[in-house]
């Protein structure tokens, strides 16, 4: 059900004249690494090889991977563009096809009392944004698509850490859609101040947010109090190519300081708790990777892993209240 543009790949291949390919895949898309790699071959005159490690993002690029095997070309399936590296790489957005009228129209009931309806997709389902607008325009919806902020590449559309769009028009909206999965919709519900609805084309399922995302704060809150009454602090840095806050992760340190508290910085690939139960002493972990790691796995971790926002909060510089749908914020948002 995934396009997954094999004449694209093609196309770029000859057009760059690579020679050498390594192909990276998400889990999900892993199963067509055989015929993805059999097709080139088939092809072109290329060499291909696929990275066997974890893909969790277009900030997820393998970099290193690719040099130390002498690549010349990446191609990435399933995000867009996240940022710019300094390796040529082709993304292949991987858009999910499927036929959304009926989802759409047997939930709409659901959306009744609501007036104004912020729209947005992960990029699997971007290309029906349209589609979906129509219909609820034509059921007497006013219907707002956000702009492309920030990391977001196309209007409308949202990562796992990147919602800014979404809140510079959470006034005008009385709720929000998400086209994609419970992930991408449970960070938009963390990160405005609105109810969020998912339509989930793939399962072809329909979910109020609110339950999930009151469960998360309450859990954060908890983290938060561990971390207001805690001394010794580890600062993680991912090494993942897209991820990595130096300068964040360095002002941290020093904001700690500043209220007689240890810490210090500890750099990583995967942040996983077998890595982190090491470091025995430490009490909490400020976590400035990917922002969804400390929410998302919470549950894997011995030790609070708190993000920069929290951070904040434990140290009463922001007041909970005003910032509880702001757990969800991306390191390259701080300053």
């Amino acid at each position: 059900m995934y396009i997954l543009e094999e004449q694209k790949i093609i196309t770029e291949i000859q057009a760059r004249k690579a020679r050498r390919i390594l192909i990276q895949l998400p889990e999900g898309l892993k199963k067509e690494a055989n015929r993805i790699t059999k097709y080139i071959e088939e092809k072109t005159s290329a060499e291909t090889f696929i990275s066997g490690e974890s893909c969790w993002g277009g900030c997820d690029l393998p970099l290193e991977e690719a040099k130390r095997i002498k690549a010349d070309l990446i191609v990435h399936f399933g995000h867009a563009p996240f940022f710019k590296p300094d390796f040529p790489i082709v993304y292949i957005e991987s858009r999910y096809d499927t036929e959304i009228k009926p989802i759409i129209g047997s939930n709409l009931e659901k959306l009744e009392i609501y007036k104004n309806i912020g729209l947005v997709s992960s990029v699997q389902h971007i290309h029906q944004l349209e589609i979906v607008k129509d219909i609820l325009e034509k059921n007497n919806k006013k219907v707002v698509i956000p702009g492309n902020k920030g990391r977001a590449f196309y209007k409308g559309h949202i990562l796992g850490c990147e919602y800014s769009g979404s809140k510079l028009i959470q006034n005008e909206v009385d709720c929000f859609l998400v086209l994609g999965n419970k992930f991408h919709s449970l960070g938009l519900a963390l990160s405005v101040d609105k109810k969020v609805f998912l339509l989930d084309p793939i399962n072809k399922e329909f979910h109020d947010l609110d339950f999930e995302k009151k469960k998360i704060i309450l859990r954060r809150m908890n983290l938060i109090e561990k971390a207001r009454n805690s001394h010794k602090f580890g600062i993680i840095i991912s090494m993942k190519s897209g991820q990595q806050n130096f300068s964040v992760a360095e002002n941290i340190k020093k904001k700690l300081k500043k209220y007689d508290k240890e810490a210090f910085i500890v750099t990583m690939n995967n942040v996983t708790n077998e890595q982190l139960v090491n470091f025995y002493d430490i009490e909490v972990f400020v976590n400035t990777s990917c922002p969804r790691i400390s929410v998302e796995d919470t549950d894997r971790f011995d030790k609070p892993v708190i993000n920069y926002t929290e951070l904040l909060i434990a140290l009463d510089e922001l007041k909970f209240d005003e910032n509880k749908h702001n757990i969800i914020i991306a390191p390259y948002e701080v300053e």
